[in-house]
């Protein structure tokens, strides 16, 4: 299984890098209409909830800043941001290490049960795999918004 999830990992982060690093700068702070966040905060999320869920951000992992929940985290929005925030393009970098850091979890792992269930996931493999569905579905966010602004944009 932890085979399977790491080729998951590497699909979904690869194609997530992909799609973000072209992006123009002048576009990944602006918050389409209809949406609360932006893609520069997606990225940064993203990035967060994959630490969070995989290596125990931030009480048992220091790879993050601490304000990255503060930043990224659920419930945030970069209408809140008032302090430095880290560019796509260093978000993107820790994203890249982060891969290599999930590739190196021991593969017993994946079939450790959770101190409690999440979201009704029991064991630390199903909780990898909610993060590569999460991934995904933000990666989805990306293209749609930044179709949206683009399409704005030609209109104007």
């Amino acid at each position: 299984m932890s085979e399977l999830l790491f080729k998951q990992f590497e699909l979904t982060r690869g194609n997530f890098i992909k799609r973000v690093e072209p992006i123009q700068n002048d576009i990944v702070d602006i918050i389409p209409s209809g949406f609360n966040n932006n893609i520069h905060w997606i990225v940064g999320h993203v990035l967060t909830v994959a630490e969070q869920f995989l290596f125990g951000f931030p009480t048992q992992s220091n790879y993050l800043p601490a304000n990255y929940k503060e930043l990224f985290g659920n419930g945030t929005k970069p209408a809140d941001w008032n302090e430095n925030i880290p560019s796509v393009e260093e978000l993107v970098e820790q994203l890249k290490v982060q891969l290599t850091r999930i590739k190196e979890i021991p593969s017993e792992r994946f079939n450790d049960q959770l101190e409690k269930p999440f979201l009704g996931l029991e064991t630390f493999g199903e909780l990898a795999n909610m993060a590569i569905f999460h991934e995904a579905n933000h990666l989805g966010q990306i293209q749609t918004m930044k179709r949206l602004i683009e399409t704005t944009d030609i209109n104007k």
